[in-house]
């Protein structure tokens, strides 16, 4: 196989090679170095090449058979390797670690070859950090991935691997999905643990998943990665069938609210709302009963309780700080970073149950503004990739934490469904007048992953997106 077919396969396709004998397992290792070799250097979204990933290239079966992968460097762990969170402040540390995901990735028979930038801490929506600087869209380098996690969406976008892990707890999947024409699924609040030492981590914010091509790779890998672990404070309800099995169940006629509006600060551009329209009537061609909706919450009461909970990270990062041996500093923090680290430093730990009550209220508000409907459609983010250096930047020197966050929060149609703890994935249906790709939302209820993996597979067969292709992507030479 050489590199320009490489790229055309999904993850599913190649583990389909390595499950015929057709290709091992150590061809498709020397590929993706191959692709990280040509393009890597333009797009900075693969920090670290794992040494020993070409000798360690054995299949094992599992659904994804011998496929490469690629580990955020934040959220889910794998012990021993180097885990430095896009920060100054981690540079060097090593996990000592080995979580639920990656065991569940290496079973699976995914290959970890290396690791991905992010944005410091994952904080921002942009990936450009001090320490390993800018990770640029492949579909116009002058533009941002998204964040935080940019490097995979990059990755997977330019075809390094076909699919890569990501963390998402405001939209840190789906934002640099929808920027860089990959499929990024968050799921539901408990379908993948992150255990043995993160359960329900960030009030349940946080969740772990993947960035891929396809929506059947997305299916498979809810089959790879769902499951709980000793510890985990509730099992949530389990999917009737796999999900994979879901690629060929029927949607059935569902009830769609569609969003049309911000539902925080920055308007839509124009081509970002005539993406949603445009899936609106695709829907509704297809037999779905489609409803505008209005914001379901308070953008300002969302804005204060996200700086509470923002402010609640201060004593954890000076706990690892301490445990590490180093100080916290504009040496080791990014302005932004270290600003919001001071602003929370002092706040008592009782505004725990502040945020407790918020995040609470939250959920009930928007349950009963949604509850009439199936599914949800939105805008994934309110525009279309930003030039580097914008408002998620970090390293601004002057901006205060307070007005950083809430232009960081722009739309704000990502982070609800983590306080809500709703499956959301972001679908690459769109282009604009400039190529750039737009990304669709599409919000299933609580639990019901099976009905988005439908939904989604209906949408990619009436608006395929495979041949879409990004500008600077390996094998294009």
């Amino acid at each position: 196989m050489k590199l320009n077919e490489y790229v055309q396969y999904d993850a599913t396709g190649l583990a389909r090679l390595v499950n015929s004998g057709e290709i091992t397992s150590a061809d498709l290792t020397r590929l993706a170095r191959q692709a990280y070799d040509e393009i890597n250097h333009r797009i900075n979204a693969v920090i670290e090449f794992y040494e020993d990933a070409e000798t360690d290239a054995v299949a094992n079966s599992g659904l994804f058979n011998g496929v490469p992968f690629l580990r955020k460097d934040m959220g889910a762990t794998e012990a021993g390797r180097l885990q430095e969170r896009g920060s100054r402040l981690f540079k060097g540390h090593r996990s000592e670690t080995d979580s639920f995901f990656f065991r569940r990735a290496r079973a699976a028979g995914l290959r970890t070859i290396g690791r991905t930038t992010t944005s410091e801490l994952a904080i921002s929506g942009a990936t450009e950090t001090m320490l390993h600087g800018i990770t640029r869209n492949p579909w116009s380098l002058e533009r941002t991935a998204g964040g935080s996690s940019g490097g995979a969406a990059a990755a997977v976008a330019a075809g390094i691997t076909p699919i890569a892990h990501g963390g998402d707890v405001g939209g840190s999947i789906r934002g640099p999905a929808a920027w860089c024409g990959v499929v990024g699924l968050n799921p539901s609040r408990g379908r993948v643990s992150g255990g043995p030492d993160q359960q329900d981590a960030n009030f349940g914010l946080s969740r772990s998943f993947v960035l891929c091509q396809t929506v059947r790779d997305m299916a498979a890998a809810l089959d790879v990665f769902s499951g709980h672990h000793p510890g985990d404070p509730f099992i949530i309800v389990q999917p009737n069938r796999p999900y994979v099995e879901e690629l060929s169940q029927p949607a059935g006629t569902l009830r769609v609210g569609i969003a049309r509006t911000t539902w925080g600060e920055l308007d839509l551009e124009l081509e970002v709302l005539q993406a949603v329209d445009s899936t609106a009537s695709l829907l509704e061609e297809m037999g779905h009963q489609v409803t505008e909706i209005e914001p379901p919450f308070d953008f300002e009461e969302f804005i204060r309780i996200i700086l509470l909970f923002s402010d609640l990270g201060a004593s954890s990062l000076e706990a690892s700080a301490r445990a590490m041996g180093r100080m916290i500093s504009a040496d080791t923090l990014e302005p932004v970073t270290l600003k919001l680290y001071e602003r929370g430093r002092n706040k008592p730990l009782s505004i725990w149950n502040e945020v407790d009550e918020g995040f609470r209220q939250m959920r009930f508000k928007v349950a009963e503004a949604i509850h009439a409907f199936d599914i949800l459609l939105t805008p994934t983010q309110p525009i279309v990739a930003p030039p580097h250096g914008g408002i998620y930047n970090l390293t601004h020197p002057t901006i205060s934490a307070e007005e950083w966050t809430r232009k960081g929060y722009m739309g704000c149609h990502r982070p609800i469904f983590n306080i809500t703890g709703q499956p959301s994935v972001s679908l690459p249906l769109a282009q604009s007048v400039d190529g750039l790709p737009i990304g669709v939302q599409i919000v299933g209820r609580f639990g019901d992953e099976a009905t988005l993996v439908r939904i989604a597979r209906d949408l990619e067969e009436a608006r395929p997106w495979r041949d879409r292709r990004p500008k600077s992507r390996a094998g294009n030479s």
